[in-house]
């Protein structure tokens, strides 16, 4: 928990909420090579969200309400995405989790749970393998960030070929028609407005930008599977079963190597859970926070 009134800002103001008023921290970390655009929201133990590629600190407008009676909600936008600034060049996944690690200590917070989207995970999965005592909790949804699945032994795996063809195929046909691979056929249809915000999002930050940290993250899964036990914290795995980004295969292999963790694969879902089923995402991610105090 953190005393909001020491955190210098640019901006404090209190929103209005379900539960009446809360804090409301927007600011700039300036960073020798970046400047990093964070919010604070609420107060409580912290709760830190990490956004994926197609997205930055507005991608989490289902979460922060949800959570934000009980927790502080710290939302960030990653080097070089909306509304934040890369000013040397460098990304990948240590830049980014170092970047992470001077917005922890420059809020003074300790025993967080991080959750991370997509790319998020390479972010926060390196930042915990390095600074395992000070997190309370991961949820990697999505994503296994640097881990070199492909070479778990488990059933699952197996499951990749197959998963690689239909993935290409669907994204193929969504490029053709000017969709997403992170929103899916599913939520184009059923969701035409959820598409079209997500969208607006995704072109925040220019696609040249994104195709470099693409490039980049793809390049980097090469994490030895061992490297996971090295994680004692509780890990919670959401993965949709018609992601077409992510393997849900290769979140279940990844969980069977961490002793301490969980895997939630929801039904009807794209590789953007929180965003195309928030209720069921943000139901998921509570009762594990709620598990880590019985």
């Amino acid at each position: 928990m953190i005393d909001n009134s020491n955190i210098p800002s640019t901006e404090k103001t209190n929103i209005s909420s379900p539960i009446g008023r809360v804090n409301h921290i927007q600011d700039y970390l300036i960073l020798e090579d970046a400047e990093i655009y964070y919010e604070v929201y609420g107060s409580g133990p912290p709760l830190i969200f990490a956004h994926g590629l197609g997205g930055n600190h507005l991608s989490w407008w289902k979460q922060i309400p949800y959570f934000i009676d009980r927790f502080t909600c710290v939302t960030f936008s990653h080097r070089g995405f909306s509304l934040s600034k890369n000013l040397s060049g460098k990304i990948g996944a240590k830049a980014f989790a170092d970047d992470l690690s001077a917005l922890i200590n420059h809020l003074g917070l300790k025993d967080i749970n991080l959750v991370a989207q997509s790319m998020g995970g390479w972010t926060s999965l390196n930042y915990a393998l390095r600074e395992n005592s000070s997190i309370r909790s991961l949820v990697l949804a999505s994503t296994t960030g640097e881990l070199n699945y492909s070479v778990i032994e488990h059933p699952q795996i197996k499951k990749l070929d197959k998963w690689k063809s239909i993935s290409e195929k669907i994204t193929s046909e969504l490029k053709s028609k000017g969709l997403l691979a992170a929103t899916g056929p599913r939520m184009a249809m059923e969701q035409p407005e959820m598409n079209f915000l997500y969208k607006q999002i995704y072109d925040l930050t220019p696609t040249p930008y994104k195709d470099k940290v693409r490039k980049d993250i793809r390049s980097s899964r090469t994490l030895a599977p061992n490297a996971l036990t090295n994680l004692k914290i509780p890990v919670l795995f959401i993965v949709g079963d018609e992601d077409i980004v992510f393997p849900p295969a290769a979140a279940e292999a990844a969980s069977s190597l961490i002793s301490n963790s969980k895997i939630n694969r929801v039904p009807k879902a794209g590789h953007s859970v929180y965003f195309e089923r928030p209720e069921i995402f943000n139901k998921l991610v509570d009762d594990f926070l709620a598990s880590l105090t019985v």
